[in-house]
């Protein structure tokens, strides 16, 4: 079938967070959105660590210009939606902001999300007033572009190690009222922060970061009253740790033991043969 149009795309996005439950994987290049795409996943989302890494950089010192190439390769390879990990915006004062979203929704993507990291990890949040004014100036600019992009504000208090529930309630809080569409508060785990953030962001819908074996399931957590499910950087984690600990043996031991049970090439080429041929239809 025909790439979707970038309308198409935006309406189904939103309609995805008017009510259940869904996951939105993060791939890190076209290979691996065409494959979660084919597993039938509705949307996907980018991940700067997970494009960091696989471009040998350390998460945050991918540019501007790379991450909005990124993007764009990312919403041309897919169906279904692509939320962007815009990260804090690539600039610290609001107008910088503002003139890097409008640039990052000229891509395509259904939706982004801006973060109030500094990039400091001494001094890891934006001072609120300063915070508020980013997210104010994010949806500005997504309002003078049109089109219907889903945005997400995210505070990053209990990710950078600033776990501070009353805090992280506070700049949602604010961050909804700025005008935020979806809400994010990283590094939350248990139940009862969870249904804490979910409470105090409603009527918005939350997503939330699944990064490590909690136990919870997908069912477990929409019963959470959870809108969106991401995974970050996760996915393409796992994909580094195999290859890491396969190269390893190899170098280390000289043994290929951990080539047993590979997926075939003839059957990943079968899938994305499959994939081009559909693509190709009128």
């Amino acid at each position: 079938m025909p790439n979707s149009s970038i309308a198409d795309k935006r309406r189904t996005f939103r309609a995805l967070h008017e009510s259940g439950c869904f996951v939105i994987p993060n791939p890190w290049n076209v290979g691996s959105a065409r494959y979660l795409q084919g597993l039938g996943f509705k949307a996907l989302a980018t991940t700067s660590s997970g494009y960091a890494h696989a471009q040998g950089l350390s998460d945050g010192d991918v540019t501007r210009d790379m991450m909005l190439a990124h993007c764009r390769e990312l919403v041309q390879a897919a169906e279904v939606p692509v939320n962007a990990d815009f990260e804090g915006g690539y600039a610290h004062d609001a107008d910088g902001v503002a003139e890097n979203v409008g640039l990052c929704v000229e891509t395509g993507v259904a939706g982004l999300s801006i973060e109030d990291f500094t990039g400091d990890d001494a001094n890891p949040l934006y001072d609120f007033e300063l915070a508020v004014a980013r997210v104010k100036a994010a949806r500005k600019a997504i309002d003078r572009a049109g089109g219907g992009v889903v945005f997400t504000a995210r505070t990053e208090g209990f990710i950078k190690q600033r776990p501070d529930m009353a805090e992280t309630i506070r700049r949602l809080k604010a961050f909804a009222d700025a005008g935020a569409d979806c809400l994010y508060a990283p590094g939350i785990k248990s139940r009862e922060q969870i249904e804490t953030v979910v409470k105090a962001a409603a009527p918005l819908p939350v997503n939330l970061l699944m990064s490590t074996a909690s136990g919870l399931t997908v069912k477990d957590i929409a019963a959470l009253g959870v809108r969106r499910i991401s995974v970050g950087g996760t996915l393409a984690r796992v994909a580094m740790h195999a290859f890491i600990k396969s190269a390893r043996e190899i170098a280390e031991t000289g043994k290929f033991d951990s080539f047993t049970g590979v997926m075939s090439n003839a059957e990943l080429n079968a899938f994305f043969h499959g994939d081009a041929v559909e693509r190709s239809k009128p």
